[in-house]
């Protein structure tokens, strides 16, 4: 994405930074003929430099080009590609116009813009949900897949009550607790360890459309199998096969999304996959409570728990009947040159021809400057030796390290367990879990506004303080007699408490953000990484859960939790850079700003938090990013026909 970034810092300093990305604009430049002459200077106040105040100015990377030059080259752009058919010529000489600045319309028509189109470009803008059929058809692909992740999750809540005492693996005794553990993380084993890294190798083969295809169904098989197995071991192979399933599917539907959606809206759509892993968990829970009471058959022992588990395929088949009726992701398209198709699918996704022209035009310049920061290395070694891989990767793994360390997915599996244990009978505990996935996943609904207008760094430091005190209220009310009414109602008051907190803010945010933080050509293996990170420490979580709760009693186990959440703000607050409102392209201008440079900023919010919260003081927040606009005296006379 890859205009540059321009510091506002002292001069000698910027010049020697690595990270500078002046080179990358100049030699993006030179490649399709502009010139580099007018690009916009800042200057450097000394008191702001006394303060090390330095601010990212996100440059478009077109703001030197008169209207003549971009027609000039849209055209040369549609001609290259064969996109020759007049309307499409048409398109890409006004909409590489429009992409110098995406968010003025004043001169569109100007430009040659219809009345029709000019009232398509002008709700953009003013009505940012106002967007095709086909977009939102994607979007419900993408939810009905989170819904099969978290029906995965979740049908095994109540499914354990049954097999683990039936398989002779349940009680307080260390085998018991291990391989308990191990049985109900094994979809996360392969995950972290397999299943993740197909996501590479999946999408280059297959696309995006295709790997979701293949996921759903080794999904919907390893379901089916899990209801006709006699013993812990094929358990645990047919949960094992579950992650091939789980673990490429989890890193390419958010990605698919982001990849589709225009940046307005764009994390408020990617985080229907959390959304509605939310509701699919709260499917599970009511799965295991509609099958609870079914009776075994005289040929069958366990017919109830094999019908939860067997329950989650249903969702998977659904996507494998209507994924292709979906386009394939424009990116995806460009990644393999071919621009045709990759137009197709965003006329499809977009209300017309000049809305596609011009964000695909748009999109190609930008990621012409991606390609100047590969260095010919490897992927893998990419994400550690290019500073602007390396910090998103860093941001990402914090977030996704995050979304198990703050302790959510072990009152996703133990809840039912921790309510029996609690005072409340089995069934009892399953409707008391089936509240906690309601909580979840209603009051996700609110991230859906929040998410691209507050950010999604600001509810991440919300939220983790918040959930630090849910787990300390949830631990301490095991303090209260057993014998007291109000220690189960203490106990559960602080679940939901937490699934309140935790539902807009950790839940949403995290593969959000790592589906967007990476350039395209690391999308997918940085994306692998992240969901092979959330889900290796899910395994740990699932398999160390109740030896922790032997060891530390539950007092401990959650106050555990609640300390990592304290964690989690604080490197929230020095090491992750603000994501929303920007294309994914430009995104490589946010993550190219130095870490000491975004930690420090951090450090200088604390007081403003202090003073703006607490002391209700009106002052207003420093704004690290700035977008710079185009300065037409420096460019000169815009020719516009």
């Amino acid at each position: 994405m890859s205009s540059s970034i321009q510091i506002t810092e002292p001069a000698e300093k910027r010049l020697s930074s690595p990270d500078s990305h002046i080179e990358h604009k100049d030699e993006h430049m030179r490649s399709v003929g502009g010139s580099t002459a007018h690009r916009p200077s800042v200057a450097v106040p000394a008191a702001e430099r006394a303060r090390r105040n330095i601010n990212a100015k996100l440059a478009n990377p077109l703001g030197s080009y008169s209207y003549h030059e971009l027609r000039k080259m849209g055209r040369a752009y549609a001609t290259e590609h064969a996109l020759v058919e007049k309307d499409d010529v048409r398109a890409f000489e006004i909409g590489a116009c429009l992409a110098r600045e995406p968010e003025d319309i004043s001169r569109a028509k100007e430009l040659g813009v219809s009345d029709e189109e000019y009232e398509v470009l002008e709700k953009e803008i003013s009505h940012r949900w106002s967007q095709p059929w086909t977009l939102y058809l994607v979007i419900v692909l993408c939810s009905t897949c989170a819904a099969v992740q978290g029906m995965d999750e979740t049908v095994v809540n109540g499914a354990q009550l049954f097999y683990l005492p039936q398989f002779g693996i349940a009680g307080n005794d260390p085998r018991s607790t291990w391989l308990g553990g191990l049985v109900n993380g094994a979809p996360y084993m392969c995950c972290a360890f397999i299943g993740c890294w197909l996501t590479t190798p999946f999408n280059n083969w297959f696309g995006r459309r295709g790997t979701i295809f293949i996921t759903c169904l080794f999904s919907a098989l390893a379901c089916f199998w899990q209801g006709f197995v006699n013993t812990w071991w094929h358990m645990f192979i047919a949960r094992f096969a579950l992650g091939f399933g789980i673990g490429p599917k989890s890193a390419t539907v958010p990605i698919y999304a982001a990849e589709c959606t225009p940046p307005s809206i764009r994390g408020a759509l990617v985080m229907q996959w959390q959304m509605w892993t939310a509701f699919g968990i709260m499917v599970g829970y009511a799965a295991d409570l509609a099958f609870y009471g079914v009776a075994d058959t005289p040929n069958i022992t366990g017919l109830n728990w094999r019908l939860m588990m067997a329950s989650a395929m249903f969702p998977a088949v659904i996507v494998c009947c209507f994924v292709f009726l979906c386009p394939e992701s424009p990116r995806w398209y460009m990644s393999k040159g071919r621009h045709a198709s990759a137009f197709r699918a965003m006329t499809k996704l977009r209300y017309n021809k000049i809305q596609a022209a011009r964000d695909l035009f748009y999109m190609a310049e930008l990621l012409k400057a991606e390609d100047s920061m590969r260095i010919g290395q490897s992927k893998i070694r990419e994400l550690f030796t290019v500073p602007r891989n390396r910090r998103a990767m860093v941001a990402s793994e914090i977030v996704m390290f995050m979304q198990q360390f703050c302790g959510v997915n072990v009152i996703a599996y133990y809840s039912s367990s921790i309510f029996s244990e609690s005072g409340f009978d089995n069934q009892s505990a399953l409707a008391a879990s089936l509240g906690f996935g309601v909580i979840n996943f209603l009051f996700a609904i609110p991230a859906i506004y929040t998410i691209d207008t507050f950010g999604r760094r600001n509810l991440l430091l919300t939220t983790f303080p918040l959930m630090s005190l849910c787990l300390l209220f949830t631990g301490f009310s095991f303090y209260i007699p057993p014998s007291s009414s109000a220690h189960v109602g203490c106990i559960a008051l602080g679940i939901y408490l937490f699934g309140i907190v935790y539902s807009p803010g950790e839940g949403p945010v995290p593969f959000t953000y790592s589906a967007e933080a990476y350039p395209l050509y690391m999308r997918t293996i940085g994306m692998s990484l992240a969901t092979a990170t959330t889900w290796f420490f899910n395994f740990v979580l699932s398999i160390t859960w109740l030896s922790l709760l032997a060891a530390f009693s539950p007092q401990g186990a959650f106050g555990w939790y609640a300390g990592w959440n304290l964690v989690g703000w604080v490197l929230v607050l020095l090491f992750l850079p603000e994501t929303k409102g920007k294309t994914l392209e430009e995104l490589d201008q946010v993550f190219s700003v130095p870490t000491y440079v975004h930690a420090a900023y951090g450090l200088r919010q604390i007081p403003y938090f202090f003073r703006r919260y607490l002391l209700r003081q009106k002052i207003e927040p420093e704004k690290l990013y700035e977008r710079e606009h185009v300065n037409e005296n420096e460019i000169g006379q815009m020719n516009v026909v």
